[in-house]
């Protein structure tokens, strides 16, 4: 029998033998539920099974809720499509299973009688004969939804982002808890990937190529305190650190893959929410229950604006942050016409930090940002997405996918300082950015048979830039332009990539993928590989490289230099990409069902940095949400490496208990153009994870007790824990004696980043409480940052009123609520 006979589960022996086994599993489910049908709290769940490498509908599969009393399954329809009802409700684990593929199973997925559970399987071919191999259940925890990533990659779901301490239900401040991931401060979401700078790092939302999506953060790959992204509308999705498949670019340190999930086909449903991120409302369900086209749609706005509106005083005066967002997806599948998916995210917000609106008799703090002087700062900023995806199956073997999208970001900056002798204002800098990006791109999957799978793609983006920011200089009496740039140009991005099973152990992942900038004709052709060797059950090994290119932020291209004739040229045009080589090796184990070891050293070489022109300690590759001053004139002479070594052992969620801690151990070097080796500002040396969390149902009551309480509702105390320690911030020192004279910060930048500040270390505690009714869900948790209020330093600033160097520390004991519904 050939093994490409399994791609076809329509016809032959394979539909016969799965047909019969369905009537005899539909056969026995029947005489066993109809006579259990106790009267206690259950929920459906519901969702469809398909091909992984074609997209296809896999009728006749077999879906079972483990360890149910009485048994409970289905088998899907022609089109895929499954519905298990009267499932009582708590953690629930099922398991899809067809002839010829590799059984998957979902483990401990949370069940409330408020929410339908909507799944998406993706089934994998197995490699070899069904008369060879005896196909054991794999776990969709411990494996990416992109298939093309098996090193240094892992999926994660919203669970999580909810669940874990510390992590305010935001995605970015979830992965800071994986191995070779540190925070670079409290305040932001930087996402610091082993020991890179936090802008290399690749956001991507439903296939598209997003910008920064964080409140008030800046117009590279991060920062910002608050997510835009709102889990609530998140599937398990990918998030990748290293050596990352030929689709992705224009990037070194990693990847966000994420994806939003589809709305209920067959039943409305509502979320309300109030915390710290915001007050939130959600609506999820079917369009038209005949074509199972669905909606689905969040909207918040800032919990601090919303008080400040209704009078609470915080005491923080004008600097009270305002901002909103909304995400969005309406997903329309049809059989003739293939899948029509639109989806969108939007957010906008400002702050403004007015000294001039303060006692000017009162005590002024050193600033990180402008030493002892007063300012008043006002930041606006703006995001905005939207996309249309087509997903069409061309035949059994393939299918193809094509992109339009379109995205925005915009922000304005204004900073005055105030006269040391009325306390006036004095116009210092202003900017005013937007950035547009349209995007097209498509790409047509073929497996060829269940060893071999090709994909061939393109992206192609238009960026259009309007960049204004200038400063004034006293010198001169006159504001001096920095940048000054309104147009555009084109990244192109194609691809391909083959994956290719020599058995059911061995998997090679190869490609390429070539980036090229029509602003000055950079290019760049990246080779991709990863190789899988599962050489037991449990155990196996992975071996992953990768070149990869990122572009120079825009304004740098275009800042402007003033020259003595009065007159601006741009030095920085012609400046290349940025590349990365990666090279990992890595090492899993897996202890039963829930449990797993994985261990991966690495290896990363950075040339073509961008440097000063002039002999200095600058690099991009120290470029963070505080970084402040580039060189007027840049070259691609820089170099760097990062090398260490991750530990991760992790106990998923199993009878109400998990646990994960990370461990991960580095070095992060460069050379600015004066050719000394330094520390980066993110060479922190080291960081170690630990979190833990544990279910208590209270109150339990057997089947015949909930039976006769009709108001029975299930109640759940959940605490979880998490420490953190890592290695201190690196910094450059303050020249104290040119300060002094001068009178302004003056920085010591031939030693940067030689000092390090203390080791950060906090305690997060989380503390929540779960009341399941029979058509609603409420949740209320308490979650403290912090608890111990350990002083974490994050930078030094000079004091010009006192002449003394002081330290600027990060949030002390930070206690926040949340409650939530779901009906």
């Amino acid at each position: 029998m050939k093994n490409d006979t399994f791609t076809n589960p329509n016809k032959g022996k394979i539909k016969m033998r799965n047909t019969i086994s369905s009537i005899l599993l539909s056969a026995i489910l029947m005489l066993t539920t109809s006579a259990a049908m106790a009267q206690e709290l259950t929920q459906t769940v519901k969702g469809r099974i398909i091909d992984m490498q074609t997209q296809a509908p896999i009728p006749f599969a077999n879906v079972f809720i483990l360890d149910s009393d009485p048994p409970k399954g289905a088998t899907t329809d022609i089109d895929g499509y499954f519905k298990i009802t009267e499932i009582p409700i708590g953690r629930i684990s099922i398991r899809a299973s067809f002839t010829g593929y590799e059984t998957i199973t979902y483990s401990n997925i949370e069940l409330t009688s408020s929410k339908e559970i909507v799944l998406s399987f993706q089934m994998e071919e197995s490699a070899v004969k069904i008369d060879e191999v005896v196909i054991t259940a794999k776990s969709k925890k411990d494996e990416t939804n992109n298939k093309m990533s098996i090193v240094s990659a892992r999926v994660f779901s919203v669970e999580e982002s909810k669940r874990y301490a510390g992590t305010n239900n935001d995605v970015s401040r979830m992965a800071m808890n994986y191995a070779g991931v540190r925070a670079a401060n409290d305040a932001t979401n930087d996402i610091v990937i082993r020991g890179n700078s936090p802008n290399g790092l690749l956001w991507r939302m439903e296939g598209v190529d997003i910008p920064n999506p964080n409140h008030f953060g800046d117009g590279g790959a991060t920062g910002g305190p608050v997510g835009m992204l709102n889990n609530n509308v998140l599937a398990n999705s990918d998030f990748l650190t290293a050596a990352f498949s030929a689709e992705y670019g224009n990037a070194l340190s990693g990847v966000f893959d994420l994806k939003l999930r589809n709305g209920n086909d067959e039943k409305h449903e509502f979320l309300g929410q109030v915390g710290f991120n915001g007050f939130e409302l959600g609506a999820e369900g079917p369009i038209s229950k005949k074509k199972r086209s669905t909606y689905l749609i969040n909207y918040r706005y800032s919990t601090l604006g919303v008080l400040q509106a209704m009078g609470v005083d915080f005491g923080t005066g004008t600097a009270t942050p305002f901002y909103q967002d909304v995400t969005f997806k309406l997903n329309f599948p049809s059989k003739k016409f293939g899948t029509i998916s639109i989806f969108g995210l939007g957010g906008v917000n400002d702050i403004a930090f007015l000294d001039s609106e303060k006692d000017p008799e009162e005590e002024k703090e050193a600033d990180f940002y402008s030493g002892s002087y007063e300012n008043d700062i006002i930041n606006r900023n703006g995001l905005g997405v939207i996309g249309v995806n087509h997903t069409y199956l061309l035949g059994k073997k393939a299918y193809s996918k094509i992109t339009l999208a379109a995205s925005t970001a915009w922000n304005k900056t204004s900073v005055d300082s105030l006269s040391t002798d009325n306390r006036e204002n004095i116009a210092w800098y202003r900017q005013n950015n937007s950035r547009t990006k349209y995007t097209v791109s498509g790409f047509v999957n073929k497996k060829y048979n269940a060893r071999n799978t090709v994909r061939a793609g393109v992206f192609a983006h238009m960026m259009g830039f309007d960049i204004q920011d200038s400063v004034y200089r006293s010198s001169i009496d006159q504001f001096r332009t920095l940048t000054a740039y309104n147009g555009s140009t084109f990244l192109i991005q194609p691809y391909m990539q083959w994956q290719h099973k020599l058995n059911e152990k061995i998997t090679f992942n190869t490609g390429v993928h070539y980036e090229h900038l029509t602003l000055n004709n950079s290019a760049s052709v990246e080779p991709r590989l990863a190789f899988k060797w599962a050489f037991s059950k449990k155990q196996s090994l992975t071996v992953g490289y990768g070149l990869h290119s990122q572009m120079a932020p825009v304004n740098f291209y275009h800042r402007e230099v003033l020259q003595d004739d009065g007159t601006y040229v741009k030095p920085n045009e012609d400046l290349g990409f940025t590349k990365s080589q990666h090279f990992v090796i890595g090492y899993n184990h897996s202890f039963g069902k829930n449990m797993r070891l994985k261990a991966e050293t690495y290896y990363q070489l950075i040339s073509n940095a961008i440097v000063s022109a002039e002999s200095s300690s600058y690099s991009m590759l120290n470029r963070g949400t505080f970084s402040v001053g580039v060189p007027d004139y840049g070259t691609n002479d820089g170099t760097g490496y990062n090398y260490g070594v991750e530990l991760t052992l992790e106990k998923f969620l199993d009878k109400g208990f998990y646990f994960l801690t990370t461990t991960s151990l580095f070095e992060s070097k460069y050379k600015g153009s004066d050719g000394i080796e330094r520390g980066t500002a993110f060479d922190g040396g080291y960081v170690f994870n630990l979190l833990a969390g544990k279910e208590f149902e209270l109150g339990k009551k057997n089947a015949a007790e909930k039976k006769k309480n009709s108001k029975y509702k299930k109640k759940v105390l959940l605490i979880d824990v998490k420490f953190n320690i890592a290695g201190g911030q690196r910094y450059v020192p303050i020249d104290l004696e040119r300060s002094i004279a001068t009178g302004t910060t003056q920085f010591d930048r031939e030693n940067a980043f030689r000092d390090q500040l203390d080791d950060y270390m906090r305690f997060d505690l989380r503390i929540g409480y779960k009341l399941i009714g029979k058509k609603t869900t409420q949740e209320w948790a308490f979650d403290i940052q912090n608890v111990t209020d350990r002083q974490n330093p994050i930078a030094k600033a000079y004091d010009a009123s006192t002449q003394e160097e002081t330290t600027t520390y990060q949030l002390g004991l930070f206690p926040m609520m949340l409650y939530r519904i779901t009906f």
